[in-house]
């Protein structure tokens, strides 16, 4: 499959996460995001919905799959590793429980969660991107990638790391410039940037969005994901909403220069 331009996420949706899963499939959503972090995430109400998915006729091929690999410093009791083990095991382990949750073969990205500390990329990170390598190479996984990370820290991963990041997915706040350091880094290396949050980091961005909304008969969030996306992201959304689903995916317009602008530059603090 190709890489996708729009990306369902799970987090925070428990006992729903079956249903929500199987909604946003029906709505035209073919990319899935979770991570074998069971404090924020259900990734076997995830693999319980795409099983049902491909039962109903959707094709694998058909189905972009992101998962991740999240360090026990991040996990609550239920660790689907041992975390005794070496970092390349529980990277190993992890990743096979993660196969097992959702009912597949291969992934189509798997992502570390973050770096184990706030700066610097140190051995263990080192550890966990070899293993993560090592089953990119066994095949077993189409991309690589890595969420909530610095501009520092993605530099140290793209001057060691054998395999380059196809992803990075950070958290995206406007008064920030949206990332731009990092957005800048992964332009520069050929990444794609997955922004997530862009609604819910960024709610006076959506109240200042509402009149450019209505004169194109939008709506601000819809509004907000197109302009991630022209400007070289690929969102993520969590909704719950039917609704809201179908709109994210009617992306059909274009901002012009000048809303671009606004959206770009405008809040930064």
């Amino acid at each position: 499959m190709s890489i996708p331009e729009f990306i369902y996420g799970t987090a925070w949706k428990e006992d729903r996460t079956s249903a929500l899963v199987l909604k946003a499939i029906g709505a035209g959503f073919r990319a899935i995001d979770t991570a074998n972090q069971r404090v924020h995430y259900y990734e076997k109400g995830v693999g319980k919905a795409i099983q049902q998915a491909l039962k109903d006729g959707l094709s694998r091929d058909e189905l972009f799959v992101q998962t991740k690999f999240t360090y026990s410093s991040s996990q609550d009791g239920r660790i689907p590793y041992d975390p005794t083990a070496g970092t390349r095991t529980q990277v190993r382990q992890s990743f096979e429980s993660s196969l097992e949750h959702l009912g597949l073969d291969y992934l189509n990205s798997y992502v570390l969660h973050g770096p184990s500390q706030m700066s610097g990329w140190n051995v263990t990170d080192r550890a966990a991107w070899e293993e993560m390598s090592a089953i990119y190479d066994e095949g077993s996984v189409r991309h690589l990638g890595v969420s909530n990370v610095r501009p520092n820290q993605l530099k140290e991963l793209l001057s060691s790391g054998k395999v380059k990041p196809t992803f990075v997915q950070n958290r995206c706040f406007a008064n920030m410039g949206w990332d731009k350091h990092v957005r800048a880094i992964c332009s520069e290396n050929g990444i794609r940037y997955q922004g997530f949050s862009l609604l819910t980091a960024n709610p006076y961005v959506l109240k200042s969005l509402v009149d450019v909304a209505r004169s194109i008969e939008r709506t601000p969030a819809q509004v907000v994901f197109r302009f991630s996306q022209q400007i070289g992201m690929i969102p993520l959304t969590g909704t719950t909403s039917r609704d809201h689903m179908a709109q994210d995916l009617d992306l059909d317009f274009t901002l012009d220069d000048k809303v671009m602008d606004a959206i770009e530059n405008s809040f930064i603090g």
